[in-house]
């Protein structure tokens, strides 16, 4: 990310998300660049966290089912436990005066409406990257192979993604951009 601008209309965009005045919530589908993508924005801010998903939903050590293993109903089960932790977290960190940033993968309005409930009076900024799907699966291919997520549905995702959220969400599509850029625009179209 370029450094924080000292112009007024630079440090009133990061001040309107900084000290835990907003929560960043980035979701997209797999090889979007949310975890990279994420990173930028919580180093441009003065006090921030970042919440990694994938993180706090292995914090289940023994038992550990991913989102789309079996079994379905124990999935589903620590799916909702990781968003009741990532809500939770967040309300914690914001009100210490520290920016959440979350990156986590959000399929679904019922999943939407769990953060929109929990977060939704604590400045809630929910984004979707969505690039086309054939740059997820490009940069998905770039990734160490032992941080490879082999996924053929990107567009499948990106369309449930519209269906769910709509207009509730800001949307960007970083097909052409990079991380840095991505995380820019999100900071200007975000601190509004």
């Amino acid at each position: 990310m370029t450094p924080v601008d000292p112009s007024p209309v630079g440090s009133a965009r990061l001040e309107a998300l900084d000290a835990g005045r907003a929560i960043l919530l980035v979701t997209g589908p797999p090889g979007a660049g949310k975890s990279t993508v994420t990173t930028l924005l919580a180093q441009s801010l003065r006090r921030s966290a970042l919440l990694d998903g994938d993180f706090i939903a292995r914090l289940v050590a023994s038992g550990y089912v991913w989102p789309l293993g079996e079994p379905a109903d124990e999935a589903a089960r620590q799916v909702a436990l990781c968003n009741q932790n990532l809500c939770a977290l967040a309300q914690n960190i914001a009100s210490a005066g520290i920016t959440p940033v979350i990156d986590w993968i959000i399929p679904d309005r019922a999943q939407f409406v769990v953060f929109a409930t929990a977060l939704g009076a604590w400045g809630l900024r929910p984004v979707v990257l969505a690039p086309d799907p054939a740059e997820c699966v490009a940069r998905n291919r770039q990734r160490d192979e032992r941080e490879r997520f082999d996924f053929d549905d990107h567009a499948g995702v990106i369309a449930r993604m519209h269906q769910a959220f709509g207009a509730d969400v800001l949307w960007v599509d970083s097909t052409h951009l990079s991380p840095e850029e991505t995380a820019d625009l999100i900071v200007e179209r975000s601190a509004s």
